[in-house]
């Protein structure tokens, strides 16, 4: 049975290998980060196992019984006037394997004004779009395995444009208890729309991540390292705002090598007192880091740096990412312990 179910697994998580990357596919609000913590671990992290509900937003194989009667709420400040939140609950029907959880993602791009072709005011317009998912892990017997899916049902209104669709995210996850360590491996928004903007079918922003992360025997510290979006390569292109252009008006592109092609995949991050009352994240997004930049000029994009307190039944979150020197974004996050049983 094991054989048989990892088998299919390794089926499944190949199929999937031509995704799209930002500007390729719709409901692309579906790859941002869940939460606070999230970001300030430099985004995209997989391998939490814990009572942080708003990671199973993420990856459903990190779905657990520590979860249970948790609510998280959260709240981003984003770039030119958006703002984004998410939205978590997790319910144990049976310790060792039924835990249920809900989410919600939703995204509000602000108020534009619209023209018509003769620059005449059409009046303001906005947009906004909402994912609501359902998920559910299960560990696999014998096993330090345990997979997971969460079932997204998407809308999206943009302008008088509206479309719905559906996805599913898969997850594995290995959990070595004696070195606490954790792997796991994600693939994300495997959907359709079920209605288009204006009649041409777009695919969804497919996504395949990998990570790791250890607590250290004896030093109060979790790393982490990810990999995102491993159904492409490169990930990296020249950006044509770098050209050099010589004294004869020849111009060269800029070359994007094989090492920083690689590097873009990389997402690195520390959790400093990880299963303490008070917590210190450090992240740094080698993408966001290089695309990002300005040229012959230091502005720490990629960073990101945030802070946990937990008082009573709740759990505070903050974290502030650095994107560039025009902007830079705050997260917001409260976790609520409705069980009012648990200490972590």
């Amino acid at each position: 049975m094991i054989k048989r179910i990892l088998t299919f697994l390794v089926m499944f998580f190949t199929l999937p290998m031509f995704a799209q990357l930002g500007g390729e596919a719709t409901y692309q609000f579906l790859n941002l980060v869940s939460s606070p913590r999230q970001a300030a671990l430099g985004g995209k992290i997989i391998t939490n196992f814990d009572h942080d509900v708003t990671e199973a937003l993420y990856n459903p194989a990190s779905i657990n019984y520590q979860m249970n009667n948790q609510l998280a709420v959260n709240y981003a400040n984003y770039l030119g006037g958006i703002s984004y939140g998410t939205a978590a609950y997790a319910y144990t029907w049976d310790r060792r394997v039924q835990t249920f959880h809900f989410g919600v993602t939703y995204i509000n791009y602000g108020s534009f004004d619209g023209y018509d072709l003769n620059g005449n005011s059409t009046g303001s317009f906005s947009g906004n779009e909402t994912a609501i998912s359902a998920g559910y892990n299960y560990k696999i017997p014998y096993t330090d395995f345990y997979v997971g899916a969460n079932v997204k049902v998407i809308t999206s209104a943009l302008e008088q444009y509206n479309s719905i669709g559906g996805a599913l995210d898969f997850g594995a996850m290995y959990i070595n208890e004696k070195l606490d360590f954790h792997a796991a491996l994600t693939i994300r928004n495997v959907g359709t729309q079920f209605s288009t903007y204006a009649g041409q079918n777009e695919p969804l922003p497919l996504e395949v991540n990998f990570g790791m992360s250890q607590t250290l025997e004896n030093v109060p510290l979790r790393w982490h390292l990810t990999l995102e979006n491993l159904q492409k390569w490169p990930i990296g292109v020249s950006n044509p705002a770098r050209a050099t252009t010589d004294l004869d008006g020849n111009q060269t592109e800029e070359k994007v090598g094989f090492l920083n092609k690689g590097l873009r995949h990389l997402i690195l991050g520390a959790e400093i007192f990880p299963e303490g009352g008070f917590n210190i994240r450090l992240g740094y997004n080698f993408r966001r880091a290089e695309e990002l930049r300005i040229v012959d000029q230091r502005n720490f994009s990629g960073l990101s740096v945030g802070v946990g307190i937990k008082l009573n039944k709740m759990r505070f979150n903050y974290t502030h990412a650095r994107y560039s020197g025009a902007s830079n974004t705050s997260f917001f996050g409260l976790q609520i312990d409705l069980d009012g049983r648990r200490r972590y």
